[in-house]
This record gives structure tokens, C-alpha cells and sequence, in this order.
């Protein structure tokens, strides 16, 4: 029987899209940067580090900016870039950045690179210090990313075992909106929390926080299953206001597929553990003094 879930969130929320567009209203990154080292104590930071893992898809003009960006973060001592399968010159430009880059070669989608990137990671952590933590962000933030700095601190201080970023903006009603109203209304049922970004890409978790929720679901998929998992195994999730605000797709085809196809991925993650929870009641039930072993 998982453990009772332990959740905290911020007071103000919104949706978040599952692809944003890197049109963003960008923070002072001085501000973001120092007022983050200040909740951080100085013994935490020698102690523990943070690894920003960044799955990208033909990104070349966005992503030097990213990873610049996320270089700034205290606590961040490595910044890797999974090149899911560009055809344009996304492992370069960020490899000149200051990324370590590890390519696909081919496009594997979301979930693919966030594993193989997490495989990575564990592969240059050192055997005598704390696996360092995981912070996922999307490839098209560029200097906005910075904004996520404060993600990190309650992550490296232990007081959260995975932050979700939650957006200053909410974004505008129709088919999006939909899905996350469907994100949402699954997690608080599932677990009894609701979230304000159920579908939010920000995430800092540690290692054993990311294990446990592998494999990962596919696609959009990732961030309400990754959400519910976490919760119903007795992790810590908390949500963190982050100072970046989203501009919405258009109502162009493309963007309407987009749409459809994260309404399926979320839809396929949330019936999978709505039938997980329901095999772990019966199995409760069934294992309950006096009526089983």
C-alpha cells in the first residue's frame, strides 16, 4: 500500500502548455540568481549539486541561450543537452555554449531523452558524494530559463524530493485548457492534491525521486504520471512560483495536432494508473487481516 502522500503548493497557479514557445517575458537574472544563493546555505551548496538535464529537437536558435542561462543557477555544477535526433546544428551550438552533449541519432521523443540524459548524469556523479539532483527544462526558454533557479534550493536542502515550477501567467481557455483541467482533476483524485501547473515541464527531483518514477510515460504524458507516481510512493512535492510567463500557440494545424496528440498521451498516462490504483485497493483488500495472508 503506498505511503500517505505529503504535498505542499504555492496560492497562485495556472496551466502550463506542454511545448512553450521560448516567447517569454524574462526576468531580471540577477535578481532570480542572488535571491536563490540566499536560501541556500553555503554547507548545503558543498554538499550537493544539481544537474540541469535539457532534452532538445532542432533548437539551434534557441538553445545557446538556455544553456547559458541555466549555468547561472547556484547549486548547478553540470549542464547536459540530449540531442533527440536534430537535423540542424542543436549539438554544436550548445556544446560551444558550455553543455555536455550527448546525441540520438534519431528522434526518440521526451521520455527517451530524459532517461538517457538521468543515465548520464549517474555516469559522471562521484561514487563518494550525493547523486547530484535533476532539474528538466525545455530547450526553447533561452535567457528566461534562468527564471527557474528557485526549483533547486528546497530540492539540495532536502525539503522536497521533486519541485514542479509553476508559472506567474495562466494560459488562455480552449483545447490546451481542457487538458489540464483533465490533469488535474486525475492527480487530486488519485493522490487528494490538486495542483495549480499539472502539466508544468519545470522539474528539479532527486535521483531516487526520478528512479522511482521510471519508466516514464510517453510524451505530455510524463508530467501528470510522473506527478501522480511520485505522490502515491510517499514522496515530497511542493510546487515553486517561478517568474516566467507563456504566450500561447495560435490556432494554426500544426498546433491543433500538438494539442490532440497531448490530449492522448495524457489520457493513455492517467488510465494507467487509474487501473494501477484500482489493482492496488483490491489487492489491499483482499490482503487485509482476516481476509488473507
Amino acid at each position: 500500500m503506498p505511503r500517505p502522500s505529503r504535498a505542499t503548493k504555492a496560492d497562485r497557479g495556472s496551466g502550463l502548455p506542454e511545448e512553450p514557445s521560448g516567447e517569454a517575458v524574462e526576468p531580471s537574472p540577477e535578481a532570480v540568481v542572488a535571491g536563490t544563493a540566499a536560501v541556500l546555505p553555503r554547507s548545503t551548496r558543498d554538499r550537493q549539486r544539481a544537474a540541469v538535464v535539457i532534452p532538445a529537437h532542432d533548437e539551434a536558435r534557441r538553445i545557446a541561450a538556455t544553456v547559458r542561462a541555466v549555468r547561472a543557477i547556484p547549486g548547478v555544477d553540470l549542464v547536459l543537452v540530449v540531442d533527440d535526433g536534430s537535423v540542424d546544428d542543436t549539438q554544436h551550438v550548445a556544446r560551444e555554449a558550455g553543455a555536455v552533449v550527448v546525441r540520438l541519432s534519431h528522434n526518440r521523443g521526451r521520455a527517451a531523452a530524459m532517461e538517457t540524459g538521468a543515465a548520464v548524469v549517474a555516469m559522471r556523479d562521484v561514487p563518494d558524494r550525493p547523486a547530484r539532483s535533476l532539474l528538466f527544462l525545455p530547450a526553447d526558454l533561452a535567457e528566461s530559463a534562468v527564471a527557474v533557479a528557485p526549483l533547486v534550493p528546497p530540492v539540495l536542502a532536502g525539503e522536497a524530493d521533486m519541485t514542479v515550477g509553476q508559472l506567474a501567467s495562466p494560459i488562455a481557455p480552449g483545447g490546451h485548457g481542457l487538458i489540464v483541467a483533465q490533469a488535474r482533476r486525475a492527480i487530486a483524485q488519485l493522490t487528494g492534491w490538486t495542483p495549480a501547473d499539472p502539466m508544468s515541464p519545470l522539474r528539479c527531483l532527486t535521483r531516487e525521486a526520478f528512479e522511482a518514477a521510471t519508466p516514464l510515460a510517453h510524451g505530455v504524458g510524463i508530467w501528470p504520471a510522473m506527478t501522480i507516481d511520485l505522490l502515491r510512493a510517499g514522496f515530497r512535492v511542493t510546487e515553486v512560483p517561478c517568474e516566467l510567463r507563456h504566450h500561447p500557440e495560435g490556432g494554426s494545424l500544426r498546433s491543433q495536432v500538438t494539442r490532440l496528440v497531448g490530449a492522448r498521451d495524457v489520457e493513455l498516462a492517467i488510465g494507467a494508473r487509474r487501473a494501477r490504483a484500482a489493482a492496488d485497493s483490491v489487492r489491499d483488500k483482499v490482503m487485509r487481516p482476516g481476509r488473507g495472508r
